[in-house]
């Protein structure tokens, strides 16, 4: 089964994370695929992308168990396709659209608050959750979170370890729109955009994330470097052994 779906339909196209049995997971070979996919998309002649999970949720992050598999190449791989991820979708001349049906976490939430729009299914959870493993967010998390959150209120949200529900995160920033079936209100949204005079939409976008482009790039490679150094201590380590052992971890600030 391909663990990443895309398909290109009426002027939208559609990534769906397709790992329904370990919640959408993001391992190596999924990050590598969207890289591809991301490419292909803004090369193509659709106006809209939208970004999906199948199953119970949009994506849980990074997989966890591939963590331990990382030598530092592997990781250096991971975190500059990460980067590709994040600054693509930020610069596409698309509008992209995220909908998010059960949880969208750790990794998954930095792609997803990546979108112009974040549609939530009713029960859906956000939650940054990296610290939980003793890690820090990545794939632009810190960026896209002090964007919608402000810089306090993306600290806060960043050290919590802790989901908030969807009227919760509309309520904070962090989705746009609620609704009963997350999927057919992005395709609501993507069609508007289709007879939308869309130049000058694509134009706005150009405008308001130039000046922050920069400031993409520049969080990025401190997350690239801050997230090595958190690998190396000790607390991430107890993370990833207590999640394993399916514990709360015990973190000793090493």
């Amino acid at each position: 089964m391909e663990k990443l779906l895309l398909e290109s339909e009426n002027g939208v196209s559609t990534i769906t994370f397709n790992r329904p049995e370990s919640y959408n997971a993001l391992d190596l070979d999924m990050i590598r695929q969207l890289t591809d996919y991301l490419k292909q998309v803004e090369q193509n002649n659709d106006r809209v992308l939208i970004l999906t999970g199948s199953g119970k949720a949009f994506s849980a992050g990074g997989d966890v168990k591939m963590m331990k598999d990382l030598n530092k190449d592997l990781f250096d791989e991971m975190m500059d396709a990460l980067t590709e991820i994040a600054i693509t979708l930020y610069s596409m001349p698309k509008v992209v659209i995220s909908a998010v049906r059960g949880s969208a976490a750790g990794l998954g939430l930095s792609i997803a608050l990546a979108a112009d729009y974040v549609v939530a299914q009713n029960q859906a959870k956000f939650g940054m959750l990296f610290a939980g493993i003793g890690l820090i967010p990545d794939g632009g998390g810190h960026f896209f979170l002090q964007e919608r959150l402000g810089t306090n209120q993306a600290k806060q949200f960043i050290w919590s370890m802790e989901q908030v529900d969807a009227k919760q995160a509309q309520s904070l920033g962090l989705a746009d729109v609620i609704a009963e079936d997350e999927l057919d209100e992005a395709k609501n949204l993507a069609t508007k955009t289709l007879f939308s005079p869309f130049k000058a939409i694509i134009r706005s976008k150009e405008i308001l994330h130039e000046e922050k482009l920069p400031l993409l790039k520049k969080m990025l490679q401190l997350e690239k470097e801050g997230q090595l150094m958190a690998a190396e201590t000790e607390d991430h380590q107890e993370g990833v052994q207590a999640f394993a052992e399916k514990r709360m971890p015990q973190f000793k600030g090493k």
